[in-house]
């Protein structure tokens, strides 16, 4: 029987400092790997760089030229995280049984990739990294990342609890998942959609060995509000809702001032007038904006444009020569 081919796959954005720190780490863990879980020696890790400013490409071309277990894709413009993750996936997919992706900054636990090819070898197709805690996150972090997993299963999108995107997928997961076209990435629900079994395994998120993030928090509210308006509904049926019930205290509201006009006690009152209507205009002005968030994905929808595209990779003559 064949050995497992794995691609471990880690997307990089402006990660110079770090990188030089964490490559030889997962080099390692690779080396583990094929000396002791059936993994093949055709393994490789690949790094995906998006469109960064500073020297990532080129430590990533001189570590392609060192050794070849590492191999790198670079995006032609910096188009955000799940990008390069999905680019990385994909471009693993037809050489590779399975891959693991993993975030460039080591806070991950390299050791739990052990667990979830020991996992993949008893059945498990789709397996999640997930944080067993998060003290490593400041209070803020911790307390807004756990009220937006809980937030999204509310709102009916399928996520594992505390799970970013470190996990593994078999390439029978990946030839499906790739039917699946959306230009909103959010690959942490859209991964669960696909199915087949799958389980998780559980490990201690560290501190970011050197750099700084690139993650503040704009940007993961913006992660955040996409993920909710990608993956469910909810929202507009909330607007429903919402509106049905102004409509009805409205309606109610109606019949009392009638009511109040024949019996001789209405009175001028401009303070409450004043606050219906901007309580009426504020609800009105939230339900436009979130229709108007999904009329835009809509829109970028029916543009079907590209998802990702590769400017340079570092095998660039082998991959033509196996395009011809």
């Amino acid at each position: 029987m064949d050995k497992t081919r794995l691609c471990i796959v880690i997307p990089c954005y402006n990660e110079q400092e770090v990188l030089p720190v964490t490559a030889p780490m997962f080099r390692e863990e690779l080396q583990t790997l094929m000396d002791a879980y059936d993994i093949s020696g055709d393994s490789r890790i690949l790094f995906v760089d998006d469109g960064s400013r500073d020297d990532t490409w080129k430590i990533i071309t001189d570590l392609a030229a060192s050794d070849p277990c590492f191999k790198g894709i670079r995006q032609s413009r910096n188009r955000g995280h799940q990008s390069s993750v999905l680019a990385g996936l994909m471009e693993a997919m037809p050489d590779f049984d399975i891959t693991i992706s993993i975030d460039c900054d080591g806070q991950d636990d390299v050791h739990a990739m052990e667990e979830m090819v020991a996992a993949y070898h008893k059945g498990c197709e789709v397996v999640y990294g997930v944080r067993s805690d998060r003290k490593a996150d400041s209070v803020f972090k911790r307390s807004t990342a756990q009220g937006f997993y809980r937030f999204m299963n509310l709102l009916g999108a399928e996520v594992v609890y505390n799970h970013a995107d470190y996990r593994l997928i078999s390439s029978r997961v990946l030839r499906e998942f790739a039917e699946y076209k959306e230009v909103n990435l959010f690959l942490r629900g859209m991964v669960p959609l696909v199915g087949f079994p799958s389980t998780s395994v559980y490990y201690e998120r560290h501190q970011r060995l050197a750099g700084e993030s690139h993650y503040p928090l704009k940007k993961m509210l913006s992660l955040a509000f996409d993920g909710i308006t990608s993956l469910s509904i909810k929202p507009i049926r909330l607007i429903t809702s919402l509106g049905l019930l102004v409509a009805l205290i409205s309606f109610i509201g109606v019949i009392w001032s009638v009511i109040e006009f024949f019996l001789g006690q209405t009175v001028s009152g401009w303070a409450s007038m004043t606050s219906i209507i901007c309580f009426v205009s504020g609800v009105q002005l939230i339900c436009l904006g979130v229709i108007g968030e999904y009329i835009g994905k809509i829109y970028l929808e029916t543009k079907h444009r590209p998802r990702y595209i590769i400017s340079e990779r570092t095998d660039e003559k082998d991959y033509l020569n196996k395009q011809q």
